[in-house]
């Protein structure tokens, strides 16, 4: 009876500690396996890295900003170091855009300046416009262009606005030739669908960067904070929610994709030796 009992007792302990060994299943959008990445690592003055973005899609050129100076960084993947045109002396940049010949970046206390991409090449420039009072109080992490439509989108991370934790807001604003913005229109993101999609009562969801999908125009939010990725269709209705390795996406700031359609995201340094750019190539499946 004692060795029953101590057999027993064994077996309920393995099947605890079998429990606890059980790994995460991470999956991945259709056309994306986000387990594989190709990585890139980003110069020392990198380290801070947000935004990145491409122009028209050309992967050729990668344009990035960081968080504390006001400087558009530009190098090609896998260079060791990067050059850059200095705006500002500084300030809390977190992202950046390309839409037609202007660069658009934004400071997170909703800040928005622009550039004439001309400019950048030059080690210094004052030919920049600064928006201010365009946006309601509050911290931003997202921005995406659309070159096509020549509009700039911007969503909240927090905004007094969204008076509770179930929405986050988003703008968007016309973009002139000349690096004039003028707003055009809003648009809300509920967080309660994403909690429907992945059954917490409650998500910390505080979007870290933005962008579109070339393939179908879906839009995809990176939340750093709880290392997740929040798909939603055209209309910001949300259709999918991926959670992110912690192990590849130590903290994910930019996401951006180029004109093969391949994703790619950035992952700040933090307390890693260094920041970097994962790759991720698209593969064309009968989804998508």
């Amino acid at each position: 009876m004692k060795n029953t009992i101590i057999y027993t007792a064994i077996l309920l302990m393995c099947s605890a500690f079998a429990g606890c060994a059980q790994k995460q299943v991470y999956t991945s959008p259709p056309g994306y396996d986000l387990t594989k990445p190709v990585k890139y690592i980003m110069p020392d003055s990198l380290h801070e890295i947000s935004g990145i973005a491409f122009r028209q899609g050309n992967a050729g050129m990668l344009y990035a900003e960081e968080d504390e100076h006001g400087r558009v960084y530009y190098l090609h993947l896998g260079d060791k170091t990067a050059k850059y045109t200095q705006f500002r002396p500084k300030g809390d940049f977190e992202d950046m855009a390309i839409c037609g010949q202007q660069v658009v970046m934004l400071q997170s206390k909703g800040v928005l300046f622009t550039l004439p991409l001309a400019e950048v090449g030059k080690p210094q420039t004052n030919n920049v416009q600064k928006w201010e009072g365009i946006l309601p109080d509050g911290e931003y992490e997202g921005l995406y262009a659309d070159e096509k439509a020549q509009q700039v989108y911007v969503l909240c991370k927090h905004c007094s606005i969204d008076k509770t934790s179930k929405t986050n807001s988003g703008f968007i604003f016309d973009l002139g030739a000349n690096g004039g913005i003028k707003k055009s229109g809003d648009f809300v993101i509920s967080v309660k669908h994403i909690e429907d999609i992945t059954g917490q009562d409650k998500v910390r969801f505080h979007p870290s960067g933005l962008s579109q999908n070339p393939v179908n125009g879906d839009w995809w939010i990176l939340s750093s904070v709880n290392k997740m990725l929040v798909v939603a269709d055209s209309k910001w209705k949300v259709r999918q929610v991926y959670l992110l390795d912690p192990a590849l996406f130590t903290q994910p700031e930019g996401i951006t994709f180029d004109n093969q359609n391949n994703l790619y995201i950035s992952n700040e340094g933090g307390d890693s030796p260094h920041a970097n750019v994962l790759e991720f190539p698209y593969q064309k499946t009968s989804g998508n």
